[in-house]
């Protein structure tokens, strides 16, 4: 019998889960690399044809499970894979591989390893950021084979049984638009931090996830045992022993006797003992989650994440395509406000739909992204504006700039977004009676230190708690080796907070907090002591912020605020906010 192994990481997402172990995305074995005698070249031929056949039907299987995607999706996956199967069916690839085994006597995956990089980086070198991109699909293509030659399994987030484990070394912002979070229970990777695209996934979708493990995990030797993923206390159980196994099903069962207890308030108000309500809206990622979000009590949706539309796709998604996948979230929430922020592709999140707009940059996060690309791009935005636009005549709508600097992106945002609204009524389109609210994400320090001027012209702001930090300590929220120094609690970062919430008061206009500060009770009466009166979370976290402000008065809330605002000390203001007692 194996022994237990406890592996401690980061604890992003709340709870726990137990089930079996999932390893997925192996890393790709080294190939072996041998010569051939002259009589063993026929039969290495014969092994690669027949791998060739193999990786074929492997393609045929995924062309056939894609078919149960959404439309969009089920397309764009149909046409990469065809990609693939042209390049096993007598291609350069092919050719050059069996080159290989005649004239230079080597081994198949030794072949098939050096005439894919060769490929690959002949794509790279070429301008054309399309054409660029098929060197990717050459490599796909001959890890395939030679996992296939090397007699690995083929394992992959598809394949996850249900209420399996997933370990990983990392899941891609990509990836996630792909994901069914129903179908497994917690998640465990080497790769990650507790503000990065993962973490902000599992969170939003109430998975239990421990990130930032040691890459012991992808031992192969850990599949299929069983795992315990501890949420809480950042922890990742292995074979558990059966006294273990006891304790986490006893933890296990307070849990959910304690969701059921937080289920109750879905129906309540978010109110404070002394009558203040407090506006709590739920992060939107994906369309699937509409349901959990309505059961979970949320007053609408505090931000939409459009980017799932341009993910794992060539082409970009047109205007009715985008209008089609916004109104039916708008019609859904059935008239409460939906704030869409518009395309925020760059830095971790990158989508082949757009790559031609985005040449290779040596630190993305401060590249052409978001609201930067949109205005040098104005076509990307025209047409999202349009579309929600369009979906405003269903519901109340309300857009958000990513990655805001100047007042002078938010008027020029503005100016195309009258443009649209004028040419949609010339074209006799269904439109609300008035433009929608237009604000600005507080996510930079410029921003923040402007925010004076931002607000003047800005109908809103909501600030992003989690690039906020990132860009205020020059941390990678998505790097492991750094991520247990993203503190949200930094006092540059907390007086940067205070003075946009200031300045947006001031100018009389709405300020919410939509980052991941939202989403944990032991913020919540240091926000509302700064002054937030609207939040925004994943659905999974609302309950049990609820639950909190239901037990705040303001009068102590702001008490409390200014106790964290006196102080320099960061250990000394996590004592304090860990310690606070409503």
């Amino acid at each position: 019998m194996k022994n237990e192994i406890v592996l401690t990481g980061l604890g992003v997402s709340h709870g726990i889960a137990m089930g079996p172990a999932y390893l997925v995305q192996i890393e790709h074995p080294r190939a072996p690399e041998y010569l051939l005698s002259p009589e063993h070249i026929a039969a290495e031929l014969e092994r690669f044809d027949h791998a060739v056949t193999q990786a074929k039907k492997e393609i045929q299987a995924l062309k056939e499970r894609s078919a149960g995607l959404p439309e969009g999706a089920a397309a764009e996956i149909e046409l990469l894979l065809d990609v693939h199967l042209s390049m096993l069916s007598g291609s350069r690839l092919i050719r050059g591989v069996q080159q290989r085994i005649e004239q230079d006597a080597f081994n198949a995956e030794q072949a098939v390893e050096q005439e894919t990089h060769i490929l690959a980086e002949q794509f790279g070198r070429l301008k054309d950021p399309y054409i660029a991109a098929r060197g990717e699909d050459v490599l796909a293509v001959g890890h395939r084979l030679n996992r296939i030659l090397m007699n690995v399994p083929y394992l992959s987030l598809s394949d996850v049984p249900p209420g399996g484990i997933v370990l990983a070394r990392e899941i891609s912002p990509a990836d996630t638009a792909l994901l069914d979070p129903r179908k497994f229970s917690g998640i465990a990777t080497v790769q990650g931090g507790v503000a990065g695209h993962t973490a902000v996934m599992a969170r939003s979708m109430g998975l239990p996830a421990v990130l930032g493990l040691s890459p012991d995990l992808l031992d192969g030797g850990h599949h299929g045992v069983f795992a315990i993923v501890d949420g809480i206390d950042g922890k990742l159980v292995l074979n558990p022993t059966p006294t273990t196994q006891r304790i986490y099903e006893q933890k296990l069962l307070q849990l959910q006797r304690d969701k059921k207890t937080l289920k109750k308030l879905a129906a309540l108000p978010a109110v404070t003992i002394d009558g203040v309500e407090i506006l709590l809206s739920a992060n939107l990622e994906m369309p699937r989650d509409l349901d959990d979000i309505q059961a979970s009590g949320a007053r609408g949706i505090g931000l939409f994440r459009t980017e799932f539309m341009f993910m794992n796709r060539k082409n970009l998604p047109s205007e009715d395509e985008q209008f089609e996948n916004i109104v039916e979230v708008v019609r859904a929430m059935k008239g409460a406000v939906v704030t869409f922020r518009t395309l925020d592709i760059g830095g971790d999140k990158l989508a082949r739909s757009v790559g031609e707009y985005l040449s290779e940059a040596s630190n993305p996060a401060l590249g052409l992204r978001a609201i930067r690309l949109s205005l040098k791009e104005p076509h990307l935005l025209r047409t999202q504006f349009r579309a929600i636009l369009r979906a405003g005549f269903f519901g109340a709508v309300r857009i958000l700039l990513p990655m805001v600097t100047t007042a002078a992106e938010v008027q020029q945002a503005r100016k195309i977004l009258k443009e649209c609204y004028a040419e949609l009524q010339n074209e006799r389109v269904p439109l609300p009676p008035a433009l929608p609210p237009l604000g600005a994400m507080i996510e930079i320090p410029a921003a923040a230190l402007s925010a004076d001027s931002l607000a003047a012209v800005s109908d809103f702001f909501a600030i992003g708690t989690n690039d906020l930090i990132q860009y205020t300590l020059a941390i990678d929220r998505g790097n492991d080796q750094v991520a247990a120094l993203f503190n949200p609690l930094n006092p540059a970062v907390l007086r940067l907070m205070e003075f946009s919430i200031q300045a947006g008061l001031r100018a009389g206009i709405p300020v919410s907090i939509c980052g991941e500060m939202a989403a944990d009770p032991k913020f919540t009466a240091l926000l509302i002591g700064l002054g937030i009166r609207e939040m925004s979370m994943g659905f999974a976290s609302l309950p049990r912020v609820k639950q909190r402000i239901r037990e705040l008065t303001i009068e102590k809330a702001g008490e409390h605020a200014r106790q964290v605002m006196d102080q320099y000390d960061p250990e000394r203001i996590i004592r304090i906010v860990n310690s606070f007692k409503p």
